[in-house]
């Protein structure tokens, strides 16, 4: 399905009946990413998963992207299905529109799942965004699947795991090199770690104990700007801890769902 919102079409999808749910993706990975979440909320849940702009089925209009302008999008993706009071989970990229959202709109979140993901960037990574930006713009996203597969996954996992890895290396190659590069422009400007303790609804933290992108302290300093918030540290698993250890995330996830 599509939404005009913000001056674009955003791509989305809904399943299950129940409270609503919010999956945001990780930059470079579609709504697809989450689909064994789904599979196991939607028995409860009424699930939306959208591709965020320049991803997937989603516009993808050039020039740099901002937090702001990717919370907007999502502020019209609710108001036009009239969704009040979601459970959000968000994952990397998705966690920092989580976090810029509710930051913007107070109370309109139910609960808060942020997952691997950070609340600042330090200024020191701007080169390695730079230098992601010049190959897409130069070479497109080709190059940048198995550097971001090895990163995003744990070796063990990465070598004995080649199905998911070519589902997503798929995702990441057909990632348009527009909103790729917008959605880097964005990443890096992120700095909100001093604001978090305003949030007020429920929040859990999750992360790969391995997670080399976002690191455990990243979500460690998110969890103690946030009173009240829990911390869950996945063993084996690196970026995409959804995909390396469902069962570990997925038990997290629907433990605190079901709590709140």
């Amino acid at each position: 399905m599509k939404a005009k919102t913000n001056g674009i079409e955003i791509n989305y999808t809904i399943e299950g009946e129940g409270p609503w749910v919010v999956m945001s993706h990780s930059l470079a990975c579609d709504h697809s990413m989450w689909d064994e979440q789904a599979q196991l909320l939607k028995s409860r849940y009424r699930v939306l998963r959208f591709d965020t702009r320049g991803h997937g089925g989603s516009d993808a209009p050039g020039g740099a992207y901002a937090l702001d302008m990717l919370a907007d999008d999502l502020l019209g993706l609710l108001d036009g299905l009239s969704m009040e009071a979601p459970h959000f989970i968000g994952l990397s990229m998705g966690g920092m529109i989580g976090m810029t959202f509710a930051l913007r709109h107070p109370g309109r979140f139910r609960s808060l799942v942020l997952c691997d993901t950070s609340s600042r960037i330090p200024p020191e990574a701007g080169s390695i965004w730079e230098g992601r930006i010049k190959i897409a713009a130069e070479q497109g996203m080709e190059p940048l699947v198995e550097p971001t597969l090895q990163r995003w996954f744990t070796e063990p996992f990465y070598k004995a795991n080649k199905p998911m890895m070519g589902r997503v290396g798929q995702m990441i190659r057909n990632t348009k090199p527009a909103g790729y590069i917008g959605c880097c422009r964005a990443i890096p400007k992120i700095d909100l770690t001093d604001r978090l303790g305003a949030l007020k609804c429920p929040v859990q933290v999750i992360v790969g104990d391995q997670d080399v992108g976002t690191p455990v302290a990243m979500s460690r300093a998110i969890h103690e700007a946030i009173p009240g918030s829990e911390l869950v540290v996945i063993p084996s698993a690196s970026h995409l801890s959804n995909l390396e250890q469902p069962a570990a995330f997925n038990k997290a996830l629907a433990g605190f769902l079901d709590k709140h």
